[in-house]
Formats: C-alpha cells, sequence, structure tokens
C-alpha cells in the first residue's frame, strides 16, 4: 500500500446503489494507479455501503455519516483527509474512461497548471448516449463561469502544492459551480483536454431537471454566495438560462 498517494478521489454518495458499481469499477480500471479514493455515505437509506464493502481495495476508504449533511459536507470529510497531492472528484453515479487519471496527471505535469477539466460524454440511466458530447472550452476564466459552468466536477482535478486544499462552499444545491467560482479566483485560465474522458449519467429523477427550481437556486449563487446586486443577478441568471438551452439541445 503507498502511503503517499499522488491523487486523492472524493466522491459523496447517497442512495447510489443502481449506479455505484459502475463507478467503482471504472475508478479500479483506471491506467494510473497512485491514488486513494474516498468515498463518503451521506447516510443512504440503500444498500450503498454494503456494496462499496464488497470492494477489498485498501485504496478505497469509507466513511459512512451518522447524519445526513449534503454533499458538500460529505465532500468536504474527504477533501480535510486527503493526502494527496492533487485532489480529483467523481460522482457517485458516473463513469472515469480507463485512460481519465492518466491523461489529466500527465496533462498537469507537462504543461505546469494547476487544474484541469475535460470534455464528457452524457448518457442516460442505461448508459444510452441521450446528448452530444460536452466539448470543454479551453482558458476558462471566472468572468466567463458567471455566465455559465462548462466544468463538471467529475471531470476536474487541481494541484494542492500550487493552490492548496479548496473545500465545497455549502451552497444548496449549486455546491459545485461555487466551489469552481473559487477556483477560477485563485487560477487565472482553467485549462482543459478536449477528449472526452468521463461519461456523465443524466437522471430523470435528478433535481437539476426542474427548470424552475434550478433557475431560482442559480440566482441565489449571484445574489447570496457571490453578494452580486439584484441587477447583475438577474443579468447572469438570464444569461446561465440562454446557455443551458444551448447545452442540452438534443441528439
Amino acid at each position: 500500500m503507498n502511503i503517499n498517494p499522488s491523487v486523492s478521489i472524493i466522491t459523496a454518495n447517497y442512495n447510489s446503489s443502481n449506479f455505484i458499481v459502475d463507478t467503482i469499477e471504472s475508478v479500479l480500471n483506471q491506467t494510473y494507479v497512485d491514488w486513494e479514493w474516498f468515498i463518503i455515505d451521506d447516510c443512504s437509506t440503500d444498500d450503498s455501503v454494503e456494496i462499496i464493502k464488497k470492494y477489498q481495495d485498501n485504496r478505497i476508504k469509507l466513511i459512512v455519516l451518522k447524519e445526513n449533511q449534503g454533499a458538500a459536507i460529505a465532500r468536504n470529510y474527504g477533501i480535510d483527509n486527503a493526502s494527496g497531492r492533487y485532489i480529483a472528484f467523481i460522482d457517485s453515479d458516473d463513469i472515469w474512461l480507463p485512460n481519465a487519471l492518466e491523461e489529466r496527471i500527465n496533462f498537469l505535469k507537462n504543461n505546469n497548471e494547476e487544474a484541469i477539466y475535460t470534455s464528457y460524454k452524457r448518457v442516460d440511466e442505461n448508459l444510452t448516449p441521450c446528448l452530444k458530447d460536452f466539448v470543454a472550452e479551453d482558458h476558462v476564466t471566472y468572468k466567463r463561469l458567471l455566465l455559465n459552468c462548462p466544468i463538471f466536477i467529475s471531470t476536474l482535478i487541481y494541484d494542492t502544492k500550487r493552490i492548496g486544499k479548496l473545500h465545497i462552499p455549502n451552497v444548496h444545491r449549486r455546491e459545485d459551480y461555487a466551489m469552481i467560482l473559487n477556483l477560477s479566483k485563485k487560477i487565472e485560465n482553467i485549462r482543459a483536454i478536449q477528449s472526452p474522458l468521463v461519461i456523465y449519467r443524466i437522471r430523470q429523477n435528478s433535481y437539476s431537471r426542474n427548470k424552475w427550481l434550478m433557475f431560482k437556486l442559480q440566482f441565489l449563487v449571484y445574489y447570496n454566495f457571490l453578494n452580486l446586486s439584484l441587477y447583475k443577478s438577474l443579468y447572469y441568471t438570464a444569461h446561465w438560462a440562454c446557455n443551458g438551452l444551448k447545452k442540452y439541445k438534443k441528439i
């Protein structure tokens, strides 16, 4: 066992028993093997924990919370315990292609970058393609992120030696976006790998499918988290909504 792995992977799990096997297998099948993986179960009521415990790989470190605290706090347990130089994320229903870690680590090292994300494939719950592959934009800035977020957290990896550990803000259901905004304040340009290295599973019962709820939550990111004016918050929320229609255009 490597007591100082170079990569710490963070996953918050809640009732993902139908999908977690695919996620686990995809990480175990990585060509890059120098990692530790914190899976933080946020008080699941299904058999997720029993499924995870079946994997006897000492790189997998399961943390079971005693009460449900939400994805942000769950992930932060993993970040606090992470010993790797690089921190990567994968959601409990997503899949990494076998070279996902290796290509990102090589890009960071070869290009002297602090963070990287990638393009990704978009499928339904049965892994059938339902949208075109999302092609990552290179050189993403804070101003660009205000319009909408092209960075999907399951594709993201960053260098803690260069920028420190970034915790996930406890922003209701928009914690990923809030963290990426904070990341962009530390890095002038977030780089991208154009190849799709991740499979994003779009679930029909996901809260993100509720557009009115998402509109409200996005507005609150601008208004409450970033403390922008009412006018600017509405302005950026409108841009986010328009860009979202393009992002989720059917095949």
